[in-house]
Order: C-alpha cells, then sequence, then structure tokens
C-alpha cells in the first residue's frame, strides 16, 4: 500500500485552514500544509514546534487531522515550550492536540507509522527528529519550515535546507521540492516501506514526559 492524495480532503482543510488562519503569521504556510497532510490521508501527523514560534502551523495541522481522523502529535524538548504551546493554541482558539515532551530521539522511536511530519529548522534538533523518525510503511511525507539559511562569505546569499540530506541511509526519496514560501519549505515524499526498523539500536534510557489534552492525564515514562 501507499499514500493516495485526496483532492476533496486537501480542498476542504485548505478552505477551513484560511478562515481561521486569515489573520496569523505563516498563514500562507498553513494552509498549504493542512491541504497537504489532509490530501495524503495522514493518520499520524507529528510535528516539531519551536518555543516561541508561529502558531498558525500547528492549527493547520489540527484542522487536517480533524478532516482524516489523525492522530495529530506535538513534541517538544521541555516544559517551558508545553506550557508556550498550550497557551498558544488555547488563546488561537484551538485545542492542543497529545503533547510529548523530551529529547528528540527518545521521543521520536516511540512514535512508530509516522506519515506526515513538520519540523522547524530553528530548533537545534532538527536534523535528530528528522534521523529518528520511524515512517509508515505507507510512506510520509516530510516537511521542514524556516528553511532558508544564510550561506558564508561576504556575498552571502539564501539558501535552501534539503531535509532528505539528512534521512536514514537507505530512507527511499519519492521526490523532494523546496518551496519559497515564508522563510523557506522543503517537502519531501518517503516511498513505502521505508524507514526505521521495529527495533533500532537501543540507547540509553530517559524519562519522557507525555499530556493527553482531552483527558488532561500526564503519563511519565521510561523509553
Amino acid at each position: 500500500m501507499k499514500l493516495v492524495w485526496s483532492p476533496e480532503s486537501a480542498s476542504k482543510a485548505y478552505i477551513d485552514t484560511v478562515k481561521s488562519c486569515g489573520n496569523f503569521q505563516e498563514s500562507g504556510v498553513a494552509e498549504l500544509l493542512s491541504a497537504t497532510a489532509a490530501g495524503w490521508n495522514a493518520k499520524l501527523i507529528i510535528e516539531a514546534w519551536l518555543y516561541g514560534g508561529a502558531i498558525a502551523t500547528s492549527v493547520g495541522l489540527s484542522i487536517a487531522a480533524r478532516h482524516t481522523g489523525a492522530r495529530h502529535v506535538c513534541i517538544v524538548p521541555d516544559e517551558r515550550s508545553r506550557a508556550a504551546y498550550v497557551k498558544a493554541m488555547y488563546e488561537s482558539g484551538m485545542q492542543a492536540p497529545e503533547m510529548v515532551v523530551g529529547d528528540a530521539e527518545e521521543v521520536m522511536v516511540g512514535l512508530v507509522g509516522v506519515d506526515f511530519l513538520l519540523v522547524d529548522c530553528k530548533r537545534k534538533d532538527f536534523a535528530r527528529v528528522l534521523r529518528f523518525a520511524r515512517f509508515s510503511h505507507k510512506g510520509a511525507v516530510l516537511a521542514c519550515k524556516n528553511a532558508c539559511q544564510k550561506s558564508g562569505g561576504s556575498d552571502a546569499t539564501s539558501v535552501g535546507f534539503r531535509c532528505h540530506g539528512v534521512l536514514e541511509r537507505g530512507t527511499r526519496v519519492v521526490r523532494s521540492v523546496f518551496l519559497p514560501v515564508g522563510q523557506g519549505l522543503d517537502i519531501t515524499h518517503v516511498g513505502s516501506s521505508s524507514g526505521r526498523s521495529e527495533n533500532p539500536k537501543k540507547s540509553p534510557s530517559r524519562w519522557i514526559r507525555h499530556f493527553d489534552q482531552r483527558s488532561g492525564e500526564e503519563h511519565v515514562f521510561r523509553s
């Protein structure tokens, strides 16, 4: 099996996101990502949020998750980021999705079957989030926002980061495109039957905190 595009789902998510994010910063990116996640019928949507980052894309992904019935999870490195994200989503009129707090590697290996992943390239650990993602057997769509970086030299120019360059060796990249949207958006489509094995090399265990916004429960577990 592989991901199948649904223009109807993409259109509905796009329109709903336009209505919800029209006044937000990064609204153009939000609509595009929402339509992409919904159009590919993503069932596990993961976003790696940066403290202080724009919330519009998160709203867009929540809308996409509603259209596809997806599990939407936001991963953050610490409690400060978790609290800021929940507050920003509340102020936008949206309920925060599942929250997972912890080290990028430890968090990602516990989220199996990712078919849509959004990473903010301003996060220091963004490459590790991508590298340790465990994709769905049907394939996955990876989106890296704020992907524009400055090249060195006196005539510095803006260059785009390409996320497929940091993926695990052997990952089958079907297509990749860099879009001049927002501060740069790189979208990569990973083919079916790619991703990390079910039993990756074990690394030192860490404590991870998981927050379920619907039930209000906090779960602490060791991975």
